[in-house]
């Protein structure tokens, strides 16, 4: 791993699997009935956020409390950001704070790729999600889902018909995993209105269609995204009713996807118009599941950042203990060296 995490395409195929196995193992924390690891205590993650988010947020602050670190959230509403403060001044503050990683989602496209490269800040920079342009995190617990259903544990998405429907021109989502399915071997294809993709998606590593029923029978995931009224200043589209009609996933489309496909939404959903409430709350929809995962994969993110590249957690006599020798134990090693 890297230094810092900032678009899906810093990822080889071999990282992509290393944060995935690391993530499966994060996942048996879930199971246990405290939920903690000490793997990061003494760290301190800064969860800055400019944009309003629910998921994103409380998982990147779940995920860094239960590997023990310390969380400190910093919202831009209330924030000196209202009266004019700039980037670089908020993250010369973080900096004297000591703050070891900063997950950073902003409305400006490169936002984390200036932090993380301006020299203001030592911390390592994970992208929550910067514009329309991408939110790896996301595209790593969505390949984690994708897995867990599709190809099994310790393993990639090789031959793999991924398919995502929906509002691309604005999706950070997609960007993101395009790029990542695409270095795990799934052949991805973009489903929209042409109106909703964006200039030189025909450079992009995927196939594109406007006809959603003629894809669904050969997808093994269909990935639903929610269109975005708050970024769109036109009509890209003539009616909701319309838009839902052809590029909406309803019962009638969800059967005739393959036994073992499944329905992926990164949420929030527009019930009725992108997925119908009847696909939603179905067993094949993966949605709430996606939630989960991204605690678990955001643990592993975290862990390869700050931890280290050893295996997060062990198995001995059937209960899982800490395999980063004690801070302690290695600094007294060190100073009898």
């Amino acid at each position: 791993m890297k230094r810092h995490l900032i678009s899906a395409a810093d990822l080889t195929r071999d990282d992509a699997i290393l944060v995935l196995d690391t993530a499966e193992e994060m996942a048996r924390v879930a199971d246990r009935p405290i939920k903690k690891l000490p793997t990061l205590r003494g760290r301190t993650v800064v969860n800055l956020f400019f944009e309003d988010s629910t998921r994103t947020r409380i998982s990147f602050e779940a995920a860094a409390k239960r590997l023990s670190a310390d969380v400190i959230n910093f919202s831009a509403k209330g924030s000196s950001v209202s009266k004019g403060e700039s980037l670089k001044d908020t993250a010369l503050t973080l900096e004297a704070m000591g703050a070891d990683a900063v997950v950073i989602r902003h409305h400006s496209s490169g936002a984390p790729h200036r932090l993380a490269t301006s020299g203001w800040i030592n911390s390592s920079v994970v992208n929550a999600g910067d514009g329309t342009h991408e939110h790896p995190t996301q595209a790593l617990l969505d390949a984690f889902t994708m897995r867990r259903h599709l190809s099994g544990v310790g393993r990639d998405l090789d031959g793999r018909r991924i398919t995502i429907v929906g509002d691309i021109l604005h999706s950070r989502v997609a960007r993101s995993n395009v790029l990542l399915l695409t270095t795990l071997g799934a052949q991805v294809t973009l489903v929209a209105p042409p109106t909703l993709l964006p200039i030189g998606v025909e450079h992009w590593p995927c196939e594109v269609s406007y006809d959603l029923d003629a894809v669904l029978a050969k997808s093994d995931a269909v990935m639903m995204l929610r269109v975005q009224r708050e970024r769109m200043n036109a009509a890209f589209f003539p009616t909701e009713r319309e838009y839902a009609r052809r590029y909406g996933l309803d019962g009638s489309r969800m059967a005739a996807l393959p036994p073992h496909a499944i329905v992926m939404h990164p949420g929030p959903m527009n019930r009725g118009m992108e997925i119908t409430a009847e696909v939603a709350d179905s067993p094949r929809c993966t949605a709430v599941e996606q939630v989960a995962n991204g605690v678990s994969t955001r643990m592993a993110v975290l862990y390869l950042l700050l931890g280290g590249s050893e295996p997060a957690i062990s198995t001995s006599r059937g209960e899982s203990a800490r395999t980063e020798p004690d801070r302690t134990e290695t600094a007294r090693t060190e100073e009898s060296d």
